[in-house]
């Protein structure tokens, strides 16, 4: 299953949160990001019936194998982009504002081009 922009969204949102220690919850990414709680319940039964994440009785959110992999591509992306962004003198701010929308467009292969070029630079 193709995710589209916001369901990349979530999961990178679902993963910080899991990394802050937080046992996420609906509750949890509302606040995160700032959405009402059915646009967030309709999101998670989509990544839900994608296989991107388990929820258990309690409704604790779970990233699944798949929802990891996907979560942390857009995740790393998102710190390398800003980094590259601050290299060339943005704002801060600025800089993970706009790698939060490149993120989702860039090719694997620009990606994979600007990760090596750091890398030698």
């Amino acid at each position: 299953m193709k995710l589209q922009e916001s369901g990349e969204m979530y999961l990178e949102t679902i993963l910080i949160l899991s990394k802050k220690g937080i046992t996420v919850r609906s509750i949890d990414i509302c606040e995160y990001m700032g959405f009402s709680k059915p646009s967030v319940s309709r999101a998670v039964g989509v990544l839900k019936n994608g296989g991107f994440i388990t929820v258990d009785n309690s409704g604790f959110i779970s990233l699944t194998k798949q929802g990891y992999e996907t979560a942390k591509k857009i995740y790393d992306r998102h710190n390398l982009l800003t980094q590259v962004l601050i290299k060339l003198g943005v704002d801060e701010n600025i800089a993970s504002d706009d790698a939060c929308k490149m993120e989702h467009f860039i090719s694997d292969q620009t990606f994979n081009a600007l990760k090596n070029f750091l890398k030698n630079t």
